[in-house]
């Protein structure tokens, strides 16, 4: 590196610095992590080999092959006009509250309030659907019989790891971001080619085959919307390009180009997976119904490569697969921790004098890394469904990115220019899009609320109820806003 780009590059963290003390904030946290690792945290936590494999069965339960072909496009799409909202409010905002500081600027503390509490709740479940996910692959690969105690065991060690890595080591878990975009695309491709060079194949019209297999007796189209489940919930956690600025080189750039390039590039490699492992499918319910020597069921994926491949190729792949998920489980905690930091650091949690400390040494938020995983743990224990899980997680997140989506769409009809914007920005076309982005999560919520006798939206429902409750008794008193709300008495 030149004497010319260190002194760049050192002027550009001294203004990163000083935009972020202009909102009450002190530069706590270690800031090194470039455009293209910012990318790589929310493409590790989007993880086509987590969401859209974990929850494979589910999909092609639902929808058939069909769920494949037209429902990931269908999710990609709409999910974008969310991303393309979402990476606007981080230019302008750049911090690592993200949608509870967005939230907040446009609607005051109380929208800020709720932002961060669906988003934490989002968060936690998320990190526990992937690191579950990623311990229903492992179990199986270490020769383990898939048991409840064997699961939890390998979830727990497994969510041990990265808080591990985590606490003592951000340098590390951005060159392990770095290097899970790597392990996903290199992933994706030798699966797809060994798939389609040496495994037999279904001829192409089976891709568009509908067929569901839903013991509930849904009629066929109701069964491939309740299947968009699979797709969506691989589609969260870009939002990590947002709650991880205030580690990022020049944050109102890199940020919104983080998050939306990593909606796209995941919307193009996992398209290319699902068609090659939907080709693989020599019959759809052994692949549903395939359990161990135990009687232990295994995912479908697994059936899928193992069956097409040959045990050991397939067992080989699998494994690869287990390694991306591992990955998208470092990102999310990474990710997790920075929402409860920055809440806590303004006071929003419980114990928020403990979770907003910062290991001195490590420049890591300590508390609220091992908070995230002891809690994702105890909520696997909350639901042996895990479509429930993911569901839930998928609302809470969506309810944390749509809220300043609506506040900027509101204001904006009010005054256009009610929300500063930064140099990444949709111009004219920024209401079209929130409205779009809008409308979709709600279709969305609704639709992932009612399956397994509406447990999801059940769950959603009460916490809300909680939370309006407790904010309502106590938090409305209490809890000031952000550091910049009260430095301007707003």
């Amino acid at each position: 590196m030149t004497t010319e780009n260190t002194d760049t590059d050192r002027q550009t963290l001294s203004a990163d610095e000083r935009e972020l003390g202009k909102l009450g904030y002190a530069q706590e946290l270690f800031r090194t992590m470039g455009g293209f690792s910012n990318f790589a945290i929310s493409f590790s936590i989007i993880s086509i080999l987590t969401g859209a494999v974990t929850l494979y069965g589910h999909g092609l339960t639902m929808g058939g092959p069909a769920e494949m072909a037209f429902g990931w496009p269908l999710v990609t799409v709409f999910t974008l006009t969310v991303a393309l909202s979402m990476a606007e409010l981080a230019s302008a905002l750049p911090t690592s509250g993200a949608m509870y500081h967005w939230s907040s600027k446009l609607g005051g503390k109380g929208w800020g309030w709720f932002t961060a509490w669906f988003n934490i709740v989002g968060n936690i479940t998320v990190l526990a659907g992937i690191d579950y996910g990623c311990a229903q692959f492992v179990t199986p690969l270490i020769g383990l019989a898939a048991t409840t105690k064997n699961l939890l065991l390998v979830y727990a060690a497994i969510l041990f790891s990265h808080a591990f890595i985590n606490h003592y080591g951000i340098r590390l878990v951005a060159w392990l971001n770095d290097f899970s975009v790597t392990v996903h695309i290199i992933g994706v491709i030798a699966i797809v080619l060994a798939i389609l060079f040496f495994a037999p194949k279904q001829p192409l019209s089976f891709f568009f085959t509908r067929v569901t297999n839903n013991a509930e007796g849904f009629p066929y189209w109701w069964a491939f919307i309740i299947g968009l489940l699979q797709a969506q919930w691989t589609f969260t956690g870009y939002d990590a390009s947002a709650s991880v600025s205030e580690e990022t080189v020049d944050p109102q750039r890199r940020a919104p180009w983080g998050i939306v390039t990593a909606v796209v590039a995941s919307s193009i490699v996992g398209y290319l997976l699902l068609f090659a492992l939907t080709l693989a499918i020599k019959d759809i319910p052994s692949v549903l119904n395939a359990t161990d020597a135990s009687g232990n069921p295994v995912p479908a994926v697994i059936t899928i490569l193992q069956t097409a491949l040959g045990a050991r190729a397939g067992t080989l792949f699998s494994a690869l697969a287990a390694m991306a998920m591992w990955f998208c489980g470092l990102s999310a905690v990474t990710w997790c921790s920075r929402v409860v930091f920055a809440f806590a650091r303004d006071n929003g949690l419980p114990a928020s004098k403990l979770f907003k400390q910062v290991n001195k040494k490590h420049q890591t938020p300590a508390p609220a890394i091992w908070l995230c995983v002891v809690v994702a743990f105890a909520t696997a224990l909350y639901s042996e469904a895990y479509p429930v899980i993911t569901s839930i997680s998928v609302i809470g997140l969506y309810f944390s990115y749509i809220i300043p989506i609506l506040l900027v769409f509101r204001a904006r009809r009010v005054d256009p220019n009610a929300m500063h914007k930064g140099p990444w920005n949709l111009g004219r076309y920024s209401s079209l899009i929130n409205l779009i982005a809008i409308a979709w999560v709600a279709f969305i919520s609704v639709i992932l609320s009612l399956p397994d006798n509406k447990r999801a939206g059940k769950a959603i429902a009460a916490l809300t109820i909680v939370l309006t409750l407790w904010y309502a008794i106590s938090e409305r008193k209490r809890f000031k806003g952000p550091a910049w709300m009260n430095e301007v008495g707003e």
